[in-house]
């Protein structure tokens, strides 16, 4: 090849490597168009409380012992061999509360004084009306058997409205047995029960 040819040749070749240069610094250089989408949320933990009341209507906070005192029909202080009594707790969530589940448990120590020899039981009733018609009623649902001892709890949980929708009311029948022994006379007894919530 002569060198006129070749030096042609070169400048052909710097001018091709040129406008590839030139090509590839072009297509950099375009503007892509773009977009996007955000998305955002603010997050609140909610709140869980229970109220309970002894008369059905009138509901108030009651987290420690000893609570709310339940109004029994037979004054609980003056029994004798065959009396029962009842009462009425009932328990909803509070305003505004999520919802969950109640488990009515026993205290160990219910079974000291006169404990030892009192027997109970305790329904659920549709309405807030404890007595011994509503106790033994069709429409009531066994929670713990008549004639346990008082230190036996419910294994039953039982589901709470959100926002004290609905109440779940409780019927406690205590009774001293005709069989109670004479050592009976005179003791005492503070019974104490927990009804447990947990959110769900």
């Amino acid at each position: 090849m002569t060198t006129m040819r070749a030096n042609t040749w070169r400048k052909v070749a710097a001018v091709l490597a040129g406008g590839l240069v030139l090509g590839v610094g072009t297509t950099a250089t375009l503007a892509a168009w773009t977009d996007e989408e955000n998305a955002t949320e603010t997050f609140k933990a909610g709140t869980f409380s229970i109220v309970g009341s002894t008369n059905g209507a009138d509901f108030s906070d009651h987290p420690t012992s000893p609570g709310a005192a339940l109004d029994f029909t037979v004054t609980p202080t003056a029994l004798v061999p065959g009396t029962t009594s009842y009462a009425l707790y009932s328990v909803k969530t509070a305003a505004g509360s999520v919802s969950g589940s109640v488990q009515l448990t026993a205290d160990p120590d219910n079974d000291t004084g006169l404990g030892k020899y009192l027997h109970y039981g305790v329904r659920t009733l549709t309405d807030p009306i404890c007595d011994a018609d509503t106790f033994t009623d069709a429409t009531s649902v066994d929670i713990v058997g008549s004639g346990s001892e008082l230190t036996v709890g419910s294994n039953q949980k039982l589901d709470l409205e959100p926002n004290g929708a609905s109440a779940i009311n409780y019927c406690f029948a205590v009774s001293l047995p005709t069989t109670a022994l004479n050592e009976a006379q005179g003791t005492t007894l503070t019974g104490r029960w927990v009804f447990a919530a947990t959110a769900e």
